[in-house]
């Protein structure tokens, strides 16, 4: 393991995230998949993740932060925090560069009158809006992968 690699945790993010690994053991009796979250859990405790765990963590963040359960649980100090910790896994990080990708598609809609804005449901969880300008029609899809512009018109 490289330290320069290792995603370090503060003490509020470790206090928040054991409780998620604990629940997560009380309800896993296979030995096999309790290993690799028992590894993480004495990783947390150390404050300090190795790189091959960040995925795991950042799935386990994320099922935290969705479910409300660590703001109900903790108050939103502590959900801010997983959220911070969350923006450093992987996972996190993918999604912060989709929305800087999105970002950058939205300048070009600057100055430009909108004539049309619309948002449909596709599945559960899916969604996509369409912006409609005089110069271009851009369709921007969010779903579990984070957003990203699915098509761009000009003309």
């Amino acid at each position: 393991m490289d330290d320069e690699q290792a995603l370090q945790l503060d003490a509020l993010q470790r206090d928040v995230i054991i409780p998620q690994i604990d629940a997560f053991l009380a309800a896993v009796a296979d030995p096999a998949a309790r290993a690799p979250y028992l590894a993480m859990r004495i990783a947390v405790a150390n404050l300090e993740v190795p790189p091959e765990m960040t995925e795991r963590l950042g799935a386990l963040a994320e099922m935290a932060l969705s479910s409300g359960r660590v703001r109900a649980s903790f108050g939103p100090g502590a959900a801010l925090a997983l959220w911070s910790l969350y923006q450093r896994t992987p996972r996190g990080r993918a999604i912060a560069d989709s929305l800087a990708a999105l970002n950058g598609a939205l300048k070009s809609l600057a100055g430009q009158p909108i004539e049309n804005v619309t948002a449909i449901a596709r599945a559960p969880g899916t969604y996509a809006l369409t912006i409609k300008t005089a110069q271009c029609q851009m369709v921007i899809a969010f779903d579990a992968a984070g957003v990203r512009v699915e098509s761009l018109e000009v003309g």
